[in-house]
C-alpha cells in the first residue's frame, strides 16, 4: 500500500451508491467492510472503555454514565478530529504493500481483519485489555507477507512510526502519569482535602471525556482506512488518502465504535479502573491528563500509538507515585505479557488466514 502502489484504474465517486453497487458486483469487498464495522465494534468494547476506567474506579461516575460519556465522545472525536487530520489514518494506509493483484489484496485484507477481530475477542473474553492498534498492524502485516512471500510488503518507515508510538505510550505514558501526579500532591499540600477532591472528580470526568475524544479519532481513523483500503482495491482507483474519507463512511465508522463501547465496555473497565490500581479522585485526574497528553500528541503527528498502552501505564506510573506496592504488579504483568504476544501472535493468524482464504476465494 505504499500511496496508491496496489491502486490501478481511474479515480471513481465514493459515495454509498456507487460503493452499495460495487459490493453487488464483488462481494468480498461487503465482507471486507463488514469486517472492519466488527473489528470497529470490537476496538469499541476493549480499548475505549479504558478511557473512562478510572472515573469508575474512583467512583467519580457510575459504570453506566461513564459508559454513554465514552460512547458518545468516541462518537465526537472519530467525526469531527477526521475532519480536521487524517494523519494516523495515512500512516496504515502507507503501513504494507498487498501486490498488485486487487482481488487476492481483497482477499488478505479480509484474513487480517479476522484475524484482528479474534484476536480482540479472546483479549476480551478474558478481560484483559489487548491493543487494538498493534493487532491491525500484526495483521495486516501478517497478510502481506503471506501476500507477498516476504517482507517486500513492509514499508519500513512506516512501521518505524508504530515503534515510536510504543515507546510513547509506555515510557510518556508513566512518566507523565508519575509526573502530574507529583505535582498535584506537591500544589494542593495545604489545601482542603474534601474540597480538593471534589475539584478533582470533575476535572477527572472532564479529562476522561477528552481522553475518550481522541481514541475515538485515533483508533477509529485506522479502521476507516483498511475500510477505504478495500473499497479502492475493489472498485480499481487510483485514489489515495489525499481526498480523506467520504462523510457517511465516518458517520458509521462513529455509530458502530460507539455501539461497541456500549455494548461491552464494563469487562475492560473492571480491569482497568477497579482491579490494577485503587486511586483517589486527584490521582485518576492526573492518569486521564497523562492519556490527554500522549494521545493528542500521537494524533495529530501520525503516530499509530496505542490508547491501551497509554492509559494503563499512566494508571501505573501515579500508583508508582504514591506507593510501588499500589500498583498490582501481577495484572500489570498479564497485560504486558499479552501485549508482547500480540504482534507475533496476531501476525501469525493473519497469515494462515490469509493463505486459507487465498485458496478458498
Amino acid at each position: 500500500m505504499h500511496g496508491s502502489s496496489v491502486l490501478k484504474g481511474a479515480c471513481v465517486e465514493l459515495s454509498a451508491l456507487s460503493v452499495a453497487s460495487a459490493v453487488v458486483t464483488d462481494p468480498i469487498l461487503g465482507i471486507v467492510i463488514l469486517l472492519c464495522l466488527g473489528a470497529t465494534i470490537v476496538n469499541g468494547a476493549t480499548d475505549a472503555p479504558n478511557a473512562i476506567a478510572t472515573v469508575v474506579g474512583t467512583r467519580a461516575m457510575s459504570p453506566v454514565a461513564a459508559i454513554v460519556l465514552a460512547a458518545v465522545c468516541n462518537f465526537i472525536g472519530l467525526f469531527a478530529i477526521t475532519m480536521i487530520s487524517t494523519a494516523v489514518a495515512k500512516t496504515i494506509f502507507g503501513m504494507v504493500d498487498f501486490g498488485g493483484d486487487n482481488h487476492a489484496a481483497l482477499v488478505a485484507l479480509a484474513a487480517a481483519m479476522v484475524a484482528i477481530i479474534v484476536w480482540g475477542a479472546a483479549g476480551w473474553a478474558f478481560g484483559i485489555p489487548t491493543s487494538q492498534s498493534h493487532s491491525l498492524v500484526a495483521g495486516i502485516t501478517g497478510a502481506a507477507i503471506a501476500l507477498q512471500g516476504g517482507l517486500a510488503g513492509v514499508n519500513g518507515a512506516e512501521w518505524m512510526k508504530v515503534l515510536y508510538g510504543l515507546g510513547l505510550s509506555t515510557f510518556l505514558g508513566f512518566g507523565t502519569g508519575w509526573l502530574f501526579s507529583r505535582l498535584i500532591v506537591l500544589a494542593c499540600a495545604r489545601a482542603n482535602r474534601t474540597r480538593a477532591q471534589s475539584t478533582f472528580r470533575w476535572g477527572q470526568i472532564a479529562a476522561a471525556a477528552g481522553v475518550a475524544v481522541l481514541h475515538g479519532a485515533q483508533d477509529g481513523q485506522k479502521f476507516l482506512s483498511l475500510t477505504m483500503l478495500g473499497i479502492l482495491l475493489a472498485m480499481h482507483s487510483s485514489s489515495d488518502m489525499s481526498g480523506g474519507f467520504p462523510l457517511w463512511l465516518v458517520l458509521g465508522a462513529s455509530l458502530v465504535m460507539s455501539l461497541g463501547t456500549a455494548i461491552g465496555g464494563r469487562r475492560i473497565i473492571k480491569s482497568v479502573g477497579m482491579d490494577m490500581v485503587k486511586m483517589d479522585q486527584h490521582q485518576g485526574f492526573a492518569a486521564c491528563l497523562s492519556a490527554c497528553f500522549c494521545i493528542g500528541l500521537a494524533t495529530f503527528t501520525g503516530l499509530p500509538i496505542s490508547t491501551t498502552h497509554t492509559k494503563t501505564t499512566a494508571i501505573m506510573g501515579v500508583g508508582a507515585e504514591h506507593n510501588v506496592r499500589m500498583v498490582k504488579w501481577g495484572l500489570c504483568g498479564s497485560m504486558v505479557l499479552t501485549w508482547a504476544l500480540t504482534f507475533p501472535g496476531c501476525g501469525l493468524l493473519a497469515y494462515v488466514f490469509a493463505h486459507v482464504f487465498l485458496r478458498v476465494f
